[in-house]
């Protein structure tokens, strides 16, 4: 098997996660150790970090490493708590050591990228009533289907009403619509920001997507994001977008991922 160069993203350090044995770095205003790369140096956004989370360290790398490699190498990034299992068979009672992904799977011999299984978008009657009523008096069906809310609606009530629309309108022309006709219409998305990929689709990715978070940029800016549902808007944006650009221009495959609280 073919080996695939996984980077683990935390914002702490964690002796836990040295232990692991994966490609750790560490981003934002705390310290870190030798075993971490950092993402300080060259250029960079690390002041951004508060906004953009893992995406500070794409960034990083897009910028100042990915020409290291070559155009078939595998390369992905996990976090801190989202770790990718190293196979769909995995039992995740296992010693989370053991079950991670180290190598590429056969299953991917299709496909030039990675993303995580979905989440399945739903709410609550009080939740819409409070957070989305301006979706609500514009299509009142949604109370008739609140275990299938889209990706819009969900990121209205918990971003800001508009905002993901506004976003749309800045983005390049060739995706504009039917990333506005996806988000409008899909009720689940991969999420976490986290994907795998062959080093060239990767660089088309990073060449679409941080080139719009940087018009949104303009629109947004940074001071009146307050909160932990609109602090980190650039990287909710972006994570949105990622199940879009993967499913529309790459051959992609979902794969199983596990959650474990490490501090």
């Amino acid at each position: 098997m073919n080996k695939v160069k996984i980077f683990c993203i935390t914002n702490i350090q964690s002796e836990k996660l040295e232990n692991l044995g994966l490609n750790l770095v560490g981003v934002g205003k705390n310290k870190f150790n030798k075993n971490y790369i950092t993402c300080d140096s060259g250029e960079n956004i690390n002041e951004k970090e508060q906004h953009y989370s893992e995406l500070t360290f794409h960034y990083w790398f897009w910028k100042n490493e990915i020409n290291k490699y070559s155009d078939d190498d595998w390369i992905g990034f996990c976090q801190r708590r989202r770790f990718w299992l190293k196979s769909k068979s995995e039992d995740k009672n296992n010693k989370l050591k053991d079950i991670i992904l180290r190598e590429v799977p056969k299953d991917w011999s299709d496909s030039n990228s990675v993303i995580c299984e979905p989440i399945h978008l739903g709410t609550k009657f009080m939740k819409v009533i409070k957070r989305g009523w301006r979706n609500l008096l514009l299509n009142p069906l949604i109370l008739f289907n609140l275990k299938k809310s889209t990706i819009k609606l969900h990121f209205d009530m918990h971003h800001g009403y508009g905002v993901l629309d506004k976003a749309i309108d800045v983005l390049d022309i060739k995706d504009r619509e039917d990333f506005r006709n996806y988000v409008d219409t899909r009720t689940y998305y991969n999420p976490h920001i986290m994907f795998i990929a062959k080093k060239n689709i990767m660089e088309k990715y990073f060449n679409n997507v941080f080139p719009w978070l940087f018009e949104c940029e303009k629109i947004f800016g940074f001071e009146n994001l307050k909160g932990y549902d609109q602090t980190r808007l650039y990287a909710y944006l972006s994570e949105r977008y990622l199940s879009f650009w993967f499913k529309k221009y790459t051959k992609t495959i979902e794969w199983p991922w596990i959650f474990e609280e490490i501090n």
